[in-house]
């Protein structure tokens, strides 16, 4: 498969800086090595560079950043689309707002395609808030909230070509929601299963179904994998560590199912922030998961072909 690797040096939607230097922590941790070892065509695109900024001005005084992000979105939007054409791409944050573009310019391109968008979204937060709503005004707490086409974003964030239906997004490893994305989940009819539910019915199971869903719509997956979907005591380079996250054998588990199932036609890897790192362990970690999810194995197993590729 050919792979593109994108990063996006964003630290303007978190509460503190380092995640701009996680693209390159990726990198220093072997990802494009790895990849090639496995078979897959890598090709290196860089750093997005962000459009100028233009002044936006809210009336949420809490709001940080707006016009910065305002602008990494609408560049990070089109080289989404832009590196989706005939390959799979890799995307390496930066905070969690990077998703706002990737995820809303590959969207943008499965519609030129004919096909339905899902996003499986890996993450301790839904990042549901709306500019309206946040009340830390950190914006990496937005972008599925926008790219799913939710009020409140017309006139500060670019203008939205497609948005991702609801229905075919699934949130997984919840365990920080504020009470008015707990509103707006329900409300718009997102699939959650937070770490009660993971721990109740497994996480295979949870994972299986949604996996069912994008393949009888042959639908496209788009990944957004969150540092914080890890339990802090195996992945700390992240600025918001919430207890009680997915074990080492939980997180490899999706990667793998993710593999065998050949729907991932893109991929997110945010909020790493090297600074906050144990002599690159996380950074490791999180190349390894990606190996998972690319085709790594300990034994050989029936997988769907990949079908999930974007050309």
């Amino acid at each position: 498969m050919r792979c593109r690797i994108v990063g996006a040096p964003v630290q303007d939607g978190a509460g503190r800086m380092g995640c701009e230097m996680g693209p390159s922590a990726l990198r220093t941790a072997g990802l494009v090595s790895v990849l090639s070892e496995l078979g897959h065509e890598v090709e290196d695109w860089g750093a997005v560079q962000a459009a100028p900024a233009r002044a936006v001005v809210h009336g949420n005084l809490a709001l940080k950043a707006l016009p910065e992000i305002s602008a990494w979105t609408a560049a990070i939007a089109e080289t989404a689309y832009a590196v989706s054409r005939d390959a799979m791409p890799i995307f390496l944050g930066g905070d969690h707002v990077i998703s706002a573009g990737t995820v809303s310019g590959i969207a943008r391109r499965a519609a030129e395609r004919g096909r339905p968008l899902f996003v499986l979204w890996l993450d301790a937060h839904p990042d549901f808030h709306t500019l309206d709503t946040t009340v830390s005004g950190n914006l990496h707490g937005v972008p599925l909230a926008y790219a799913s086409g939710r009020p409140g974003f017309d006139g500060y964030f670019p203008d939205l070509p497609v948005a991702v239906d609801p229905s075919r997004i699934c949130v997984m490893g919840l365990r920080s929601v504020d009470p008015a994305e707990r509103r707006a989940l329900n409300e718009a009819g997102v699939t959650v299963h937070d770490m009660r539910t993971i721990d109740e019915h497994g996480i295979a199971p949870l994972l299986r179904a949604f996996l069912a869903l994008v393949e009888k719509a042959n639908g496209l997956l788009h990944v957004s994998l969150d540092v914080d979907f890890l339990d802090p005591s195996i992945a700390p380079a992240v600025g918001t560590t919430v207890p009680g996250g997915a074990t080492f054998r939980e997180a490899h588990l999706v990667m793998e199912m993710l593999s065998d199932s050949g729907l991932v036609s893109s991929l997110d890897l945010v909020e790493l922030n090297p600074f906050l790192d144990e002599r690159g362990r996380t950074a490791t970690l999180m190349v390894d998961l990606t190996a998972s999810l690319m085709g790594r194995r300990i034994m050989d197993r029936p997988t769907r072909s990949h079908s999930g590729s974007i050309s």
